[in-house]
């Protein structure tokens, strides 16, 4: 493959920083997330994406630790909600206050207001306190009588779900579901782990001994700086055929837009920089596919009666889409 150098790349300087500072905050959230490093390492890469990330599991796994260790490995404002069916759009964002004592009316800003927000049983709230997320999610800002307030920057949403348990629940809808730029799961762990989680005095779990290991700042500048990240046009338009491959596939009812396979560039460019390099190869894409394309594909009612799933879908397109070759182009 050729590869061409943008100006606007990142250094091998800039590559070999935000490697270190990738894995000093996995390192550290790993001292309370024991024996899940690929998962933390995805959870990473969206942040740094300058994405959302969607945790989905069963209760006890650890998605509310993972979330609250990252968090607190990054620094910076953490606040968490807890989704409950009576939670108001403006118990998210905030609202206009009326102070009596001068006859002022004040903005008081919501939870939103953070670098990380911890969205802890998204799916517990009403539609209308999910769509209050669009906004802030996509745009960053969060709009009140008419007045645009920007949230902190950099600004992640960490959702955690439990797609067992659906008595007082509701459904994520599509357009709320692609604003997560990656979906994924912990799962159980395996026995080496589960038994050090288990044993008494352990760290597993203790979020408070999580280090602080780095700065709003220091990720918003390294995250600009990968956004050149170079990919050249033969990984573009195998991430293209992927994407035709899905919503041309007869179990699909909608496919992943432009904008999913857009995320996928993304998470691929800060995935290739955490290895080393300042350039992307099919594996990165190979690697991270599922993770962002399956939650934006619908299947129909028919492969879902079959036992398919999205993930499915997405690995048996890599297994028949065949990615370019070194010597191409």
């Amino acid at each position: 493959m050729t590869t061409v150098v943008s100006p606007f790349s990142p250094t091998e300087d800039d590559i070999a920083e935000f490697r270190k500072l990738h894995h000093r905050i996995g390192d550290a959230v790993e001292s309370a997330v024991h024996g899940k490093r690929g998962v933390v390492d995805l959870v990473l890469v969206a942040m740094f994406a300058g994405g959302h990330v969607l945790l989905e599991d069963v209760p006890g796994t650890g998605k509310t630790t993972l979330a609250r260790a990252v968090a607190r490995a990054l620094g910076g404002q953490v606040r968490r909600i807890q989704f409950t069916p009576d939670l108001l759009p403006s118990d998210v964002t905030g609202t206009t206050v009326f102070d009596p004592r001068d006859g002022q009316v004040s903005f008081r800003p919501g939870p939103v207001f953070a670098n990380v927000v911890l969205a802890d049983e998204i799916n517990r709230a009403s539609a209308k306190t999910q769509s209050a997320l669009l906004e802030v999610m996509e745009e960053r800002t969060v709009t009140v009588d008419g007045t645009a307030h920007l949230v902190p920057d950099p600004f992640v949403v960490i959702a955690t779900q439990n797609p067992v348990d659906l008595d007082g629940t509701y459904r994520l809808p599509e357009a709320q579901l692609d604003r997560f730029l990656v979906r994924t799961s912990l799962g159980y762990p395996d026995a080496e782990h589960e038994i050090e989680v288990l044993r008494p005095g352990g760290t597993a779990g203790r979020v408070a001994d999580v280090p602080v290991v780095t700065t709003p700042g220091e990720v918003a500048a390294l995250a600009e700086r990968l956004a050149g990240l170079h990919v050249a046009d033969l990984l573009l338009r195998y991430i293209r055929d992927l994407g035709v491959a899905i919503r041309n596939d007869p179990r699909v009812r909608l496919g992943a837009s432009t904008r999913g396979l857009k995320s996928l560039v993304r998470c691929a460019q800060v995935y290739a920089a955490a290895q080393g390099r300042n350039y992307v190869v099919p594996s990165d894409v190979q690697r991270l596919a599922e993770a962002v394309l399956a939650h934006r594909t619908v299947l129909t009612r028919d492969s879902i009666l079959a036992g398919h799933t999205p993930g499915s879908v997405v690995h048996d397109v890599l297994e028949t889409v065949a990615p370019p070759q070194p010597d191409e182009g």
